[in-house]
């Protein structure tokens, strides 16, 4: 007669091994599921930071570029003020220079006339005096302005010479210091009086042909006196003086 023989392991049953398999597959979805979300977070966390990382740069580029503006700003400030200061220096020097050349020009000595010629010079002989000229003729027409050559103290004005004889006509002397007088002879009209003040370049008369004269024309002197007989050359004394005559 024969044994039966029975299983150690017990028999599983269909139902059973279904459920168990159900089981694994949910708990694979689940951390399928588990791993697909942490894989959108560190998407949206990536994408957060781009677009912070973004706005910085944007923000960092902004910002240089106003502080390029107020650089640009500045430098125009700067350069304008520059060229303000140089206008002023250069108006400045050019008032020095104005005042310097006016200076220079109430020391200096100019011509008792403008747009003349030479005609009878100093010590030339001839037929209208009775010595030799005393003078230089500045040959221009009658009511040519005349100025004082120098600034000085009219000491002679007038008819007859200014007191040096009908030959002159009508006459003006000025002195000028250090013995030294300027004489304007033939005048048609006589713009000043004794005892007046005037400057370089003052109009002190208009030329004329009064007196003992052939043409219009001016007649001028250099004396050490404000009489009639000592005359100097009143050309070379003139150009010893810086003036073109």
């Amino acid at each position: 007669m024969f044994e039966r023989v029975t299983s150690r392991f017990p028999r599983t049953s269909a139902p059973r091994t279904r459920a168990a398999v159900l089981a694994a597959g949910l708990g694979t979805s689940v951390v399928l599921g588990a791993g697909v979300a942490v894989a959108v977070d560190n998407t949206a966390a990536s994408g957060a930071a781009g677009a912070v990382q973004a706005q910085a740069a944007a923000q960092s580029k902004a910002a240089e570029a106003q502080a390029k503006a107020v650089e640009a700003q500045a430098a125009k400030a700067q350069k304008a003020a520059e060229a303000k200061k140089a206008a002023a220096a250069k108006a400045a020097q050019a008032k020095k220079a104005a005042k310097a050349a006016a200076k220079k020009k109430a020391a200096s000595w100019i011509d008792p006339v403008e747009s003349y010629k030479l005609s009878a010079s100093f010590a030339q002989n001839g037929g209208m005096w009775a010595h030799k000229h005393s003078g230089q003729d500045y040959a221009v027409p009658t009511g040519t302005p005349v100025v004082a050559a120098h600034g000085g103290t009219v000491v002679k004005a007038g008819g007859n010479g200014a007191g040096d004889g009908p030959a002159y006509g009508n006459a003006v002397v000025i002195k000028h210091g250090n013995k030294t007088y300027s004489q304007y002879a033939h005048l048609s009209s006589v713009n000043v009086k004794v005892g007046q003040v005037v400057k370089t370049g003052q109009k002190i008369a208009l030329s004329g042909n009064t007196g003992n004269s052939s043409g219009p024309h001016l007649h001028f002197e250099i004396r050490s006196t404000p009489n009639y007989g000592s005359a100097v050359d009143p050309v070379k004394f003139l150009r010893g003086k810086g003036v073109t005559v």
